[in-house]
């Protein structure tokens, strides 16, 4: 998957700005910004749902523009917490949706025997089988997101997007699902990922790549702990942020640092 020199432009405002980024199968890639970054407008991109005002898109070997954008949404996982379900589907049907891309199961439309069976052993790999005729309106915010993961890697996807997935969750949620993502990329190490978070606390240890944005430009990119540094997010979100990474997990706090040497240090990136 390859982001090539994108401009992103709408009713005069420049969302993303000469933007490059490649991800590669079994990368695991962070994306983190301030408010306003241009961060779900990348992830549209990547999931074939906006199209580049300049610039090339690629996905998946196929260039935007240039391919069925629907048949290439069904290689695409994505996790998106602000799922629109509201009745009482069922755990089993939520994650056979994922194979008709739709919010309800469609009408007259069965699962095979193979199906339901995979269905099955994804929840059991998420720690979630338990659910399988549990009530989502029933469900705390932590099985729904590990739900929508079973849901997402339903019909085998080759890359899986993640919008915040840890949104709204507590302490014990929160580890539970990235827990959950680290095992999954281990079971499907052809996999590629890209996850879009505000908190450096919610990525996984399995985190391979970042990339930080910020007003639409690139300030950083590339292997995790080269990017995910106190200049550098301090420079994404003109604060100082002092970054300290243990047992493979990033903590982010307050840290002395000039103003000047913030300014100088965004200033420098969104330069580059």
């Amino acid at each position: 998957m390859a982001v090539r020199g994108v401009d992103l432009v709408r009713g005069g405002s420049v969302l993303l700005d000469g933007v490059e980024l490649a991800v590669r199968p079994g990368e695991h890639w962070a994306l983190l910004g301030p408010n306003g970054a241009g961060k779900s407008t990348l992830l549209g991109l990547l999931g074939a749902h906006r199209h580049p005002t300049r610039g090339e898109v690629h996905v998946l070997g196929h260039r935007l523009g240039r391919v069925d954008v629907r048949e290439l949404r069904r290689h695409i996982g994505h996790v998106d917490p602000r799922h629109p379900l509201t009745s009482a589907l069922t755990g089993r049907q939520v994650v056979l949706t994922g194979l008709t891309g739709t919010v309800q199961p469609l009408p007259r439309w069965r699962p095979t025997p193979d199906e339901e069976e995979r269905a099955r052993r994804l929840m059991g790999s998420l720690g979630i089988e338990r659910l399988w005729e549990s009530d989502w309106t029933t469900m705390s915010q932590g099985e729904r997101g590990r739900l929508l993961i079973a849901r997402a890697l339903m019909p085998a996807p080759r890359l899986l997007l993640l919008d915040e997935p840890a949104t709204g969750l507590d302490v014990a949620a929160r580890e539970q699902l990235l827990a959950s993502v680290d095992q999954l990329r281990r079971d499907h190490p052809g996999l590629a990922s890209v996850l879009v978070t505000h908190h450096l606390e919610d990525l996984p240890a399995s985190t391979t790549h970042a990339l930080l944005l910020r007003r639409g430009r690139v300030v950083a990119s590339g292997p995790a702990d080269a990017v995910l540094t106190t200049e550098a997010v301090s420079a994404c979100f003109d604060h100082p942020i002092g970054i300290e990474r243990r047992a493979g997990r990033w903590t982010a706090r307050t840290a002395p640092m000039p103003p000047a040497a913030i300014r100088s240090a965004a200033g420098a990136a969104l330069a580059g």
